[in-house]
């Protein structure tokens, strides 16, 4: 996941050595559907990442500028991580995915909810939830 380290010059390739590991695409799919969520939050998502493997990916998103840091409104001890403009851009890419799983998984209500509202309009809600996610 170095940023200037590439394999090849396959888009795939490239776009798989920023987010293509086991986790950095979860924590993508987090922050898209939460908005902004602290180091605690991605601890107690269902997948269970260790604390190490958070602390790598979290940097290694921040440094390919996919992910930025705030400080917490609440508390000087806690970051907020929120998704950049690069890391919004992949909305596409992670409804597409929701689409293609919901043909060969049990997928959640909640899921399923929204995937009803992105088959009325594809390019109205990847328009509307990228507005949201830039506030």
């Amino acid at each position: 996941m170095n940023k200037t380290k590439k394999r090849s010059d396959c888009p795939i390739s490239n776009s798989l050595d920023i987010w293509g590991d086991k986790w950095s695409l979860l924590i993508i799919r987090d922050l898209m559907f939460a908005k902004e969520c602290t180091y605690g939050d991605f601890l107690k998502a269902d997948e269970r990442i260790a604390t190490n493997i958070l602390a790598s990916r979290l940097q290694a998103l921040e440094e390919n500028k996919m992910i930025e840091k705030l400080d917490h409104p609440d508390s000087k001890v806690k970051v907020l991580y929120r998704l950049t403009k690069k890391g919004i851009d992949l909305m596409p890419v992670l409804i597409e995915i929701h689409l293609w799983a919901e043909k060969y998984f049990p997928i959640p209500e909640d899921r399923k909810a929204m995937l009803k509202e992105v088959k009325k309009d594809k390019a109205g809600f990847i328009k509307a939830k990228s507005k949201e996610l830039m506030g």
